[in-house]
């Protein structure tokens, strides 16, 4: 007991001590406010200082380490809840609701957003040994808290990021064992699906490359099944077990979270954007559109 109690002291004051330091790097860079820094390709740091509203995201497989603060992502009918210390695992691209639910100026929250990389995954085929399942219970998001080894192999990218040169060498490695990390890890069960080609994971994950390929153009389900390597039943299954979607809402979600950032950020008219993303009709895009976000287009234009 007692050594379980001192390996949660130190990994306390590890995680408190990273915190720490991504705090003093942002503020020493000028960001006292919100924040999105990258820090290195595939290293991003998240910083709020205020509670948010639910906004609509597509996460691309990551993993979020919760430095401070507490978030909610809610994934179809499902709630994920993080605070300081806990992992969050997204394995495909999803599109979620989320929302932070406790920051502020003093205790602004802080995470840390890794990316994926299935290529790294799959080299580790032969040094990690995983029972031949393929879960079919599990959505592409599972969260635990984070163990010492994983908190500590984010404290040495953190520390060699800053470092051109170390970077350059030693960044590689720490991903590698990142990822290894994520794999053993209690929310990795999804991750250690993806080690094999065939996996129903791995193949709805090459059907959902298709469809952010392709996502202007009508939806051939047919011919998704086919690029996972199922029947059309099955294909719907297991897309929408893992995604909390059918394929045609996925499609629809991406074409309208596309369509928000061409209003805000391109400066599109709404009929251009509406167009640009693969609608046929301004009308039935702006019914959508308010469905989803809760706004009008117009609304959305800075």
């Amino acid at each position: 007991m007692k050594s379980e109690y001192k390996a949660g002291v130190e990994m306390e004051t590890r995680l408190q001590g990273l915190a720490q330091g991504v705090s003093a790097f942002l503020a020493s860079e000028g960001h006292f406010g919100k924040a999105f820094v990258s820090l290195m390709p595939g290293l991003t740091l998240l910083q709020d200082i205020a509670p948010t509203s639910f906004d609509a995201i597509l996460y691309e497989p990551v993993s979020c380490l919760i430095l401070r603060g507490q978030k909610e992502t809610t994934l179809g009918g499902k709630t994920f809840t993080v605070s300081a210390g806990d992992s969050l695992v997204a394995s495909h691209d999803v599109l979620v609701s989320s929302r932070i639910t406790k920051a502020s100026k003093a205790e602004p929250y802080l995470a840390m957003v890794f990316a994926l990389d299935l290529g790294i995954i799959r080299s580790l085929y032969e040094q990690v040994e995983v029972a031949e399942t393929d879960p079919e219970d599990l959505q592409a998001i599972a969260t635990t808290g984070a163990e010492a080894s994983l908190i500590d192999a984010y404290v040495r990218l953190f520390g060699v990021a800053r470092d051109p040169v170390e970077a350059n060498v030693l960044a590689p490695l720490l991903r590698t064992e990142i990822h290894f990390r994520l794999l053993m890890a209690t929310n990795g069960q999804m991750l250690r699906s993806m080690l094999r080609h065939n996996s129903h994971a791995s193949s709805i994950s090459k059907a959902i490359a298709k469809i952010r390929q392709d996502y202007r153009a009508p939806l051939a389900v047919p011919e998704l099944a086919k690029v996972a390597g199922m029947s059309a039943s099955s294909f719907h299954k297991h897309f929408r077990a893992i995604t909390e979607s059918t394929p045609l809402q996925y499609q629809k979600d991406l074409r309208l979270m596309e369509a928000r950032r061409l209003i805000a950020d391109g400066g599109f008219s709404v009929s251009d954007a509406a167009f640009e993303v693969g609608y046929a009709s301004p009308n039935q895009f702006s019914r959508e559109y308010v469905r989803k976000f809760g706004a009008t287009p117009r609304q959305h234009r800075v």
